[in-house]
């Protein structure tokens, strides 16, 4: 990290900050497609309806056209899924950084610098509103820019919030990641997290997508 420094966000990252987090998220939703039709409840009922057009039971332009169709409808719910977050969490948390993060005790929000001045990565750490996390802290916003990954920046943010979660009197930390995010639930396992389970979001399509929820958790060893 000789050519980045780690420092505190200030409200002259906001654009910055708001556009890492979005772009991050937008970059997985091939990853989410390629798994969706993947899924035998997917795939099965399309090669099932390949010999349709055999059976002259429909024609091969129409079968074509409803599978394409069904193949569009599938990248628009995984897209769907990401964006809809993204719409929230930047009409929420990442509305007004400063204010949600860096105003109230046991909130907090990093950023890590270039030497050149642009704003390269962020992390931020909420109190947990878990039932029964009382005592635990939640890693959220991990991003880093993609042309600045592989050199160890997202590393030094998790281990910087672990940090602040031990100096907080924190028991753990604990995140919410999705299954397609394949580089950063790697990245958590090699720091010691441990999915505790996983879930779907409200509603049939992340089912259907099986879109999952990958929840993680870091025992904070006691000071």
């Amino acid at each position: 990290m000789s050519d980045y420094f780690l420092r505190l966000y200030k409200d002259s990252d906001y654009d910055v900050a708001r556009e890492l987090f979005a772009s991050g998220m937008k970059e997985h939703i091939g990853k989410a497609f390629q798994h969706a039709i993947r899924q035998p409840h997917i795939w099965l009922p399309a090669l099932a309806s390949s010999v349709l057009p055999a059976l002259n039971l429909v024609s091969v332009t129409t079968f074509i056209l409803a599978f394409t169709a069904a193949l569009v409808a599938v990248w628009f719910g995984a897209r769907y899924m990401y964006t809809s977050y993204i719409d929230h969490s930047l009409s929420h948390d990442m509305l007004d950084i400063g204010q949600y993060y860096m105003q109230r005790d046991g909130y907090c929000f990093w950023v890590v610098e270039s030497t050149g001045g642009e704003v390269i990565g962020t992390v931020a750490a909420i109190p947990s509103s878990e039932p029964g996390g009382e005592k635990h802290l939640e890693l959220k916003r991990l991003s880093v820019a993609k042309q600045h990954r592989g050199k160890g920046i997202a590393k030094v943010l998790c281990k910087t919030l672990m940090d602040f979660a031990q100096r907080s009197g924190c028991e753990a930390v604990v995140l919410m990641t999705t299954l397609p995010q394949i580089g950063a639930w790697k990245l958590y396992e090699k720091l010691g997290f441990k999915q505790t389970h996983y879930c779907y979001p409200p509603g049939l399509l992340g089912r259907v997508l099986d879109f999952r929820v990958l929840v993680y958790k870091y025992n904070v060893p006691a000071v």
